[in-house]
């Protein structure tokens, strides 16, 4: 393993731990434990925090990968990346608001919200690592494009 697939490898099992954490939060807030399933949930936060810590550190420092795959598979690759980030970014917005809900003592609308954005994690986390493997594993691709060229297909 390189230095252009550690920073990814890391970032992606943040997310996977956080969406575990968020699984095992719901789970205990359904069988009435609210003390951990705060604890949980906070854990599941910072994993996402970390996560976007070594994800922007990697951007910024090193670049992006660029899709590595065959040329008729590279418009799906990008739109299926492009539906990822934007469902990663709305379900951080949701996150934190979420969290916030829940910090207040909002508990009616931390639970309505909650719902919708442990779900939307979920498929983050999902299409965090499908992006992940078809970038290191099955279609290794370039290493230092900048973002906006990754997603525009450059």
């Amino acid at each position: 393993m390189d230095i252009f697939t550690i920073f990814p490898t890391i970032s992606t099992s943040f997310i996977v731990i956080s969406a575990v954490l968020v699984a095992i939060g719901w789970r205990q807030i359904i069988k009435g434990k609210r003390e951990a399933h705060k604890k949980t949930m906070i854990a599941a936060a910072v994993a996402a925090i970390l996560f976007f810590i070594v994800y922007m550190s990697r951007t910024v420092f090193v670049g992006n990968t660029s899709w590595g795959g065959p040329d008729h598979l590279s418009a799906l690759y990008h739109i299926f990346l492009i539906f990822h980030i934007v469902l990663a970014t709305v379900a951080a917005v949701f996150g934190i608001t979420t969290l916030v809900l829940g910090f207040k003592e909002k508990y009616a609308k931390h639970r309505k919200w909650g719902r919708v954005t442990a779900m939307m994690w979920f498929v983050t986390a999902v299409t965090g690592v499908a992006v992940y493997v078809l970038l290191y594993i099955f279609y290794p691709g370039g290493h230092t494009k900048p973002v906006w060229q990754v997603i525009m297909g450059g």
